[in-house]
């Protein structure tokens, strides 16, 4: 098949050159767009007299035909095609011959290949951010499932203070929020039509672009031809938002692989996300989560990858930029598995109520910052009421004591500010029903955010 670009060359391509330059592999995912992209282009092109109106029908009519086959899974790619755009319009031009032609005039495959990337970016945002509303409605659901079950906090993986699961769950809930708020942006910023800044400079053919605009459901046109067809920085941000959202994907994983050790006891994740091992037959290893948190590295790695690609390019398009579509096919791809894992893993977790208070009658040092609140409210500084409570873990830590064991003349060899109340401290549900500060773990205050959150995200 005769090339497009053709007429330049006397010779062919070095056969392993044109095989490392092809893209069909995988641009090919673009196929649906770009039919539609053309659909659009050709109307606004016979609607102007730019074209006889029976060439500009012809074409659409046929692209409409290619894209039923296409969704039909009857479109066969030529062998020859060097991208899914010459595919496409290899296949037209054998249904109508010729008048195939008219359909580059005024037109770039520059500005072509942008504006089916952004029509790709934004309807697979627009999954992408359902699919997070899914995933948070499962954690809102184990939220209120488990809205009094109290954990030991961490910080450094270490005990710290007592919170609810619940609160810790609706943390998640919270950076989801932004994860989608992100992506919402990124397709605000994709949202932009590039046809008519053809190869960099525009066209001198009087275009309607606005008509093209309106036909494909952009909000707007790009005002700068060379910006138009020379960018990337909405594929970035749509791997930026990608790469944060995985990031939190990947903290709540490790939390959940935590949790569900014999050591914490807190949560078990249900059979189907977990497998055995081929030697112990007792293991059931969290496996999905596992590879959730290591798939993490593969959207930070796509993002890298284009920030790279792009860094040193001079304006305008240059065919470095071909290089950004299977990251972001990939990161797109993967996210949309993980979301939908993650919502049905999520609603397998089950908690060990039974369990729940273990930790705190383990290690009372849980209530070392209610130690010294306790301490603060009787009239010490907190710098004074911090160091008592330290020195007493200390005591009973080496003593191999509870402080809950200690009789009160012992308390007041560390300070006479102790009485008998002070016992009533040692405990986890007043510990955090003592909490009054918004957005604290007090479950009052997590009720009213669990109430919240089923009014935004199911509307009751």
């Amino acid at each position: 098949m005769k090339k497009m670009w053709g007429g330049r060359f006397k010779h062919g391509q070095d056969p392993l050159f044109w095989k490392f330059q092809s893209s069909i592999d995988y641009d090919k995912e673009l196929a649906t767009y770009d039919i539609k992209g053309s659909i659009a282009h050709v109307k606004m092109l016979g609607k102007a007299r730019i074209i006889p109106a029976k060439a500009a029908q012809s074409i659409a009519s046929n692209l409409a035909k290619i894209l039923k086959e296409l969704e039909n899974n009857a479109f066969k790619i030529d062998p020859s095609a060097e991208d899914i755009h010459s595919a496409i319009y290899i296949d037209l031009k054998k249904k109508i011959g010729d008048a195939a032609d008219y359909l580059h005039t005024a037109r770039s495959r520059n500005d072509q290949i942008v504006l089916d990337l952004r029509m790709y970016a934004k309807d697979k945002i627009s999954i992408l951010v359902g699919l997070i509303r899914k995933l948070q409605s499962a954690l809102l659901d184990l939220s209120k499932e488990n809205a009094d079950v109290i954990i030991p906090g961490l910080t450094h993986t270490q005990h710290a203070v007592p919170i609810l699961l619940s609160h810790q769950l609706l943390a998640y809930v919270e950076m989801l929020e932004r994860d989608r708020k992100r992506l919402l942006q990124a397709r605000e910023r994709s949202d932009e039509m590039p046809l008519g800044a053809c190869a960099m400079a525009g066209t001198s053919f009087a275009i309607d672009r606005k008509y093209v605009a309106k036909l494909l459901g952009f909000k707007k046109v790009c005002q700068n031809s060379i910006d138009a067809v020379s960018d990337r920085d909405f594929v970035i941000d749509i791997l930026s938002a990608i790469a944060v959202l995985f990031m939190h994907l990947s903290r709540f994983c490790e939390d959940m692989i935590i949790f569900s050790t014999p050591e914490f006891n807190i949560v078990e994740i249900g059979e189907a996300f977990c497998t055995g091992s081929s030697i112990m037959p007792q293991k059931k290893n969290p496996d999905a989560l596992e590879l959730i948190r290591g798939t993490s590295a593969r959207a930070y790695a796509n993002l890298n990858s284009v920030m790279i690609m792009m860094k040193g390019l001079p304006l305008s398009y240059n065919r470095d930029m071909q290089l950004d579509k299977e990251e972001l096919f990939d990161s797109v791809s993967m996210t949309e598995d993980v979301l939908k894992i993650m919502s049905g893993l999520v609603r397998s977790i089950r908690t060990n109520k039974s369990n729940r208070l273990k930790a705190f009658e383990d290690d009372e040092s849980l209530f070392a910052l209610d130690m010294a609140d306790y301490l603060v409210r009787k009239g010490l500084t907190f710098t004074k009421a911090h160091t008592i409570a330290g020195k007493i873990i200390t005591h009973c830590i080496d003593n191999r004591l509870k402080v809950s064991a200690l009789p009160m003349h012992e308390l007041k060899r560390f300070s006479d500010k102790f009485s008998t109340c002070f016992y009533e401290e040692l405990d986890a549900g007043r510990s955090v029903a003592r909490k009054s500060s918004v957005g604290s773990t007090n479950p009052f205050l997590v009720r009213q955010q669990i109430n919240k959150w089923i009014k935004k995200i199911k509307g009751r």
